[in-house]
């Protein structure tokens, strides 16, 4: 505020003086006329704070987790190259390895608005592009090739050699916190197939995720979001529900889903039908599934998370068969809870679930459990990390006759990481002991050596893939329940913040089950990837 005197003004803009000693008047009095003048503005103050945005939580957990390399070191090839020892691993929104289970809308770059940060990238410009005071864009993606060879493919006597390009590009727009559009697209194919390609190798041109996100309520200082469209989900452990990075194409739904995420306690709510990959047109879902469940995770600290679920999975298509012959739609009631976490080296994963409800004519009471425990030798050469399992997996004794399956519904897991690469091993009628070695050659090499031992859980019940199909089978029991060995290796190079190189090999042992149940064959797979992420 200032203020304007009329006795300051000129004499030609102020009125005549009147006489001294007039009668009646009085001495002239200075009047003050106030004058607002606009306060200066600070742009900085007009922008929306984007430090929350987006709401992240820390990626879950998965089973044979590890712990990676600290400290002064090289963490990629291209360092070693320049010869950048740096004090501490950097940032790594899209992880170290040549595969990323987590969704492009869950990575966090917050990190690069922070005023101290000392971390740079040619691709940072992508990131957290300011469009006006309100809008905050962010784009990127990846592509990758891998070369495949497989001999016994699927038990058969055929082998297949062939390779696989994936490429992904996403954009993500926030307006302030309240409002998200988030589109990512896909373009996956298949090359030289000596047989049919997989039905997850092929999907040309289509949306994996294509959603709108709003903010509603607040509660405890959390907002609860609610994303309403095409989205991937991964949850817990991924035993049950997994983005299955794996595949060519990956796994996506379409549904609605809502979630609060805070420091110690995550609630996620959906409903969800599974979108059917169609490769020569766009995508659709599945309108005869309906996948719905709430998943709660308490962190009480670091590292540690207690998860408790239900999830119901109602498919009315006719797959299930049950007593008699008779062929029906199911629906799976699934309560589950898994505790998992490391203390002082000590690595553990424990997780149960209950299954209940109808398949076909029949009741479903079905159940799995897993038990592991690992240690990390974290002051021994190449950071070195052990783990051993046991899987569960309920089957029956005589599929179809009497009132009641037994077998248990895997869901929509990522079975390929825990049954074996080979992928000829699903979560249903399954025993499994297995042990896992994770290495550290170089802070940017990893080095992963899995054992498993496979036994039918009931003699008379089918193998099952990775898939859920039933691809051998005895349905009287004599050929027993030995399935075999498999190993798995993997070497995975970090050559640059944005690129990876896979190496892989896995052989099945077959055991006395898959000796009388068909070709007596050992499977095995090579393969080699290629990746970029920006």
């Amino acid at each position: 505020m200032a203020g304007l005197s009329l006795t300051a003004l000129p004499a030609a803009a102020q009125s005549p003086a009147p006489a001294i000693g007039a009668p009646n008047e009085l001495p002239p009095v200075a009047v003050t006329v106030p004058v607002t003048t606009p306060a200066a503005c600070d742009c900085s103050s007009c922008q929306f704070d984007f430090s929350k945005v987006p709401p992240a939580r820390p990626h879950p957990r998965p089973g044979y987790f590890t712990i990676s390399p600290t400290g002064c070191g090289y963490y990629s090839f291209l360092d070693m190259l320049q010869g950048n020892c740096r004090e501490k691993p950097p940032i790594m929104p899209y992880g170290n390895f040549g595969f990323y289970q987590p969704s492009f809308f869950d990575s966090d770059f917050r990190y690069l608005d922070k005023p101290d940060n000392k971390q740079h990238d040619y691709m940072d410009p992508l990131k957290r592009m300011r469009l006006g005071d309100n809008w905050l864009l962010s784009t990127g993606g990846q592509s990758w090739f891998r070369q495949m060879n497989e001999v016994d493919r699927q038990f058969s006597t055929g082998n297949d050699s062939y390779g696989l390009l994936r490429s992904r590009l996403y954009g993500d727009l926030w307006y302030k916190d309240q409002v998200r559009f988030f589109a990512e697209f896909l373009y996956a194919d298949a090359f030289w197939h000596d047989v049919n390609p997989a039905p997850i190798d092929i999907n040309r041109s289509d949306f994996l995720n294509l959603f709108v996100e709003f903010k509603t309520i607040e509660v405890d200082g959390a907002p609860v979001n609610v994303r309403v469209g095409r989205q991937e989900m991964l949850f817990g452990s991924q035993r049950l529900i997994s983005t299955l990075d794996w595949a060519n194409t990956r796994r996506t739904f379409q549904g609605v889903r809502a979630y609060r995420t805070e420091e110690h306690f995550d609630v996620d709510l959906f409903w969800v039908q599974p979108v059917v990959v169609d490769r020569n047109s766009f995508d659709s879902v599945d309108n005869n599934q309906n996948f719905a469940g709430i998943w709660t995770t308490y962190k009480p600290r670091k590292g540690t998370a207690v998860d408790l679920y239900y999830l119901m999975l109602d498919n009315t298509n006719n797959v299930a068969r049950g007593s008699g012959g008779v062929t029906q739609g199911f629906t799976a009631h699934t309560i589950g809870t898994r505790y998992s976490g490391d203390c002082n080296h000590v690595l553990w994963d424990f997780e149960g679930m209950l299954q209940l409800g109808e398949w076909a004519n029949q009741d479903l009471v079905a159940g799995a459990a897993t038990a592991g425990l690992g240690y990390h030798f974290a002051d021994a050469p190449m950071n070195p990390q052990f783990w051993v399992y046991y899987d569960w997996a309920s089957g029956e004794s005589t599929p179809g006759a009497g009132g009641t399956r037994s077998t248990f519904q895997q869901l929509f897991p990522f079975g390929h990481y825990y049954f074996g690469f080979l992928d000829l091993v699903g979560r249903q009628n399954i025993q499994d002991v297995s042990c896992q070695t994770v290495f550290y050659p170089a802070p940017w090499v990893t080095g992963i050596v899995q054992f498993h031992r496979f036994w039918l859980a009931e003699a008379g019940d089918a193998l099952y893939n990775a898939a859920g199909r039933a691809i051998r089978n005895d349905p009287t029991g004599s050929s027993g329940r030995d399935v075999g060995c498999e190993l798995d290796l993997v070497l995975s190079f970090h050559l640059s913040a944005h690129s990876d190189f896979l190496l892989g090999y896995s052989k099945l042992y077959r055991g006395d089950f898959i000796q009388n149940t068909g070709p007596a064959v050992s499977p095995e797979l090579f393969y080699v990837q290629y990746g970029y992420r920006w």
